[in-house]
């Protein structure tokens, strides 16, 4: 029997509030009703540390926001956090798998088993590997984004942080509703939601959404458009009431993607052979892409769309043993299919295609004691997990230098990358709240993780003209090193060598256990002031790269990191409550940190080539603030920012994605800006005593960073700002909604990746201006 996800407290979200969420059972009963009437952010209920506390309680930095207020942003999945989250970072990495960040500390991986820093779970139930996390942002009550390690109560790979994802909840009242949206570029997104009683004891809701056409990208050298979606999704929920203290909350998920993939723009040409560059001259020749945001170029006869399927099914149990003390089991299981043709180079030529193709499961036990004693408030618990990836790519590049690599008269026209990781983690963990006064409270927490996981990678003859190359050039290779030939490679087998040139599948187990721990101290000086100082330590596991690989030495596994974190802050509301200040500094002190960077191989056919590696030692230090203001009523002011300022400390000697060496010592973290800023603003204006006019505005600016680490020109992500505004009319209790919005409205050019593949650079820009219109009703 599954056991397995929900969340506790029942919480929704007032229309008037900004990014916070109301408890409509609150553990207890505070006041809040601000001077303007509108609740107050300190009286939000988050469940932060797998229980319900006010989020003025919770001694970390914490961005909470509602469903209603994700609605109206248009935030509709973990990218678009970004707009209400400083320090939050989103990278596509080119293959379609998202790369999130939180303070700097990131993960940046193609790969389906990448394993993140960044934890994303749905009612508590882990997303372990990125790509899950499509259809995360649906039907919600509230997200809630944990910043600095969280490895005590969420675990390994969540170093940097945990999105928590909280789904709307079924009710015993009858209620339905609809939402939907036409915007720019024939983009139609409509959400559906019904929920009520079943019976006396069991309340259910369903909930479906989909997301049609948009497609925003043009050619600059034919008429052709790209970036259709096709996304659909729906979730079922039961919550059952067995009897006074047992309660089962049952959430069965999943989505559907059949949409177009992103074509990049190409910006230079970076050969992997030059003197074979004379084979491909529509290359050299290629035209540059405009900097416009909706300008690129692709293979016209590709298919470049994914055909992926997600589900997930998971259960909670609670049974109250007293009335101090509850057990809570979560079982989950989830499972991806992933297809996919992603055009790599930014050309109509084929100089880089890849067809991504695997498959991605996880199945996740966790049973756990919430109790009080007196002053002390404690969880304990154990939990195992069991994720498995196959991945198994080709990537195509007939018209490139990079065919010519072996023998020009068999050219090597496209490589297979393919591997299996099977992760197990075993945990015991424990956290501890001590009020040593009613102004003074000591947190603790501590977790031991055992994680094995089991590998087969290597890289695998394509086709056959791979397959009779490959055996040339290595026969060719061996006889300089007085060695036998080896047979014919066949189609489909390991072309990926080992020390004595033999094509070989590189096996093993990577086994490794740490300790994360937290504590801390906070200090109330009054009811609604709080001061808090903390230090943990989190992990990341290691793991194991699945890359085109002409040597085994680029399949070792990569050792696990770790984060040491200093961070001290402190929550007020001022004023009689007409202003909220928050604000944090941070430290963090890294070892080991995983990277994707570049190695020569033995023997050395394409020159530096991707592998996973470690930076001995680095540091992030840092700060954030947010100021939230209510000077009228109906009228909510929010700006807030966050400081980074990241380091690698030790040598760390590597090769740019142009394959120069230099030393990245003092170098900051790629993906990372220095600055990031949040400024956002409704005011509310009762038009009559049935409705209101509300209007809004979003800005997200951050400053300049880098695609990699080095000084190449190629690798520069420029700043920018980006500007939302919506205007509408609404009913004061929320019944009904009619909204006009634009994104982007300054149609800023931006882009936030770059990367190298074959001959080509090409970068990822982020979309144009756009403007619609919602609407929305609950019956």
């Amino acid at each position: 029997m599954l056991l397995g996800t929900a969340i506790g407290a029942q919480v929704v979200l007032p229309h008037s509030a900004r990014a916070q969420t109301v408890s409509e059972q609150p553990p207890a009963t505070p006041d809040t009703s601000a001077s303007d009437g509108q609740p107050e952010a300190a009286d939000i209920v988050v469940t932060a540390n797998k229980r319900s506390q006010t989020l003025r309680d919770v001694p970390m930095s914490i961005t909470a926001v509602g469903g209603s207020e994700l609605a109206s942003k248009g935030i509709n999945n973990v990218a678009d956090l970004v707009k209400i989250t400083p320090g939050l970072s989103y990278v596509e990495s080119g293959n379609s798998v998202p790369v999130f960040s939180l303070r700097g500390v990131g993960f940046f991986d193609t790969a389906l088993g990448a394993r993140p820093t960044v934890s994303v779970y749905v009612d508590e139930a882990p997303l372990p590997f990125s790509i899950m996390t499509a259809g995360a942002a649906f039907d919600l009550e509230r997200v809630e984004v944990l910043k600095g390690p969280q490895g005590t109560l969420f675990g390994q790979n969540a170093t940097g942080g945990a999105i928590n994802y909280i789904a709307a909840k079924p009710k015993s009242e009858p209620e339905a509703g609809v939402t939907a949206s036409y915007a720019r570029f024939g983009t139609f997104d409509a959400t559906g939601y019904a929920t009520g009683a079943l019976t006396s004891t069991l309340n259910a809701r369903i909930a479906v959404r989909t997301v049609q056409g948009g497609a925003w990208q043009r050619s600059y050298t034919r008429d052709d458009k790209l970036g259709d979606q096709n996304f659909t999704q729906g979730r079922f929920l039961l919550d059952w009431q067995a009897s006074e203290k047992v309660r089962f909350a049952l959430n069965l998920n999943g989505f559907v993607d059949k949409g177009e993939t992103q074509a990049g723009q190409l910006i230079g040409i970076a050969a992997t052979r030059p003197q074979s560059l004379g084979v491909v001259p529509l290359l050299t020749s290629y035209p540059v892409s405009p900097s416009n945001d909706r300008a690129a170029d692709w293979n016209a006869d590709q298919g470049l769309r994914r055909d992926n399927r997600f589900y997930q099914a998971s259960l909670r149990s609670e049974i109250e043993m007293s009335d101090d003390f509850t057990l809570t089991s979560l079982t989950s299981y989830s499972d991806m299919r992933i297809r996919q043709v992603v055009d790599l180079d930014g050309t109509a030529l084929s100089n880089a295609l890849g067809r991504i193709k695997g498959n991605v499961s996880s199945f996740f036990q966790e049973v756990r004691i919430t109790g009080k004693t007196g002053p002390l408030e404690s969880i304990f618990g154990v939990n195992y997990a069991h994720d498995r990836s196959n991945e198994d790519d080709i990537f195509e590049y007939p018209y490139s230098t990079a065919s010519q690599a072996l023998l020009p008269t068999a050219l090597f026209t496209a490589t297979r990358p393919t591997g299996t990781q099977v992760f197990d983690t075993m945990a015991v963990f424990g956290n501890a709240d001590l009020a040593v006064t009613d102004q003074i409270t000591l947190h603790g927490g501590v977790r031991y993780t055992l994680a094995d996981l089991d590998y087969k990678v290597c890289t695998r003859a394509a086709n056959q003209a791979a397959a009779d190359g490959q055996t040339a050039l290595y026969n060719r290779l061996r006889a300089a090193r007085g060695l036998a030939p080896i047979p014919a490679i066949a189609v489909g087998q390991c072309t990926s060598l080992d020390a004595t040139i033999t094509p070989a599948q590189k096996v093993g187990s990577f086994d490794q256990d740490n300790i994360s721990w937290r504590a801390g101290v906070d200090f109330k000086p009054s009811a609604r002031t709080l001061i808090y100082a903390n230090v943990s330590r989190g992990y990341k596991t290691g793991s194991v790269p699945v890359t085109a690989a002409t040597s085994l030495a680029q399949l070792g596994p990569v050792s696990q990191e770790t984060v040491l974190a200093y961070e001290a802050g402190f929550k007020a509301s001022l004023f009689d409550r007409l202003a909220e200040v928050n604000g944090a500094v941070f430290y963090y002190k890294y070892s080991d940190k995983q990277v994707k960077g570049r190695i020569l191989t033995n023997p050395n056919i394409l020159g530096p080539i991707e592998a996973l590696v470690n930076i001995p030692r680095s540091k992030i230090t840092g700060a954030e603030a947010q100021l939230t203001l209510r000077p009228a009523r109906g009228l909510m002011l929010t700006a807030a920012g966050t400081y980074i300022d990241s380091k690698v400390t030790s040598d760390f000697p590597n090769y740019t994605i142009l394959g120069t060496l230099q030393n990245f010592r003092d170098d900051a973290f790629p993906y990372t800006p220095k600055w990031q800023v949040v400024l956002d603003g409704e005011y509310r204006i009762p038009a009559s005593s049935s409705v209101d006019v509300v209007l809004g505005a979003n800005y997200n600016y951050r400053t300049k960073t880098r695609a990699g680490f080095g000084d190449e020109d190629a690798l520069k992500i420029d700043s920018y700002g980006l500007l939302d505004l919506r205007a509408g009319i609404e009913a004061p209790d929320g019944k009904w909604r009619v909204q006009a919005f634009g994104r982007n409205v300054t149609n800023t050019y931006y882009w936030t990746n770059v990367a190298k593949y074959f001959d080509v650079v090409r970068r990822l820009a982020g979309q144009p201006a756009t403007y619609g219109v919602q609407v929305g009703y609950k019956f």
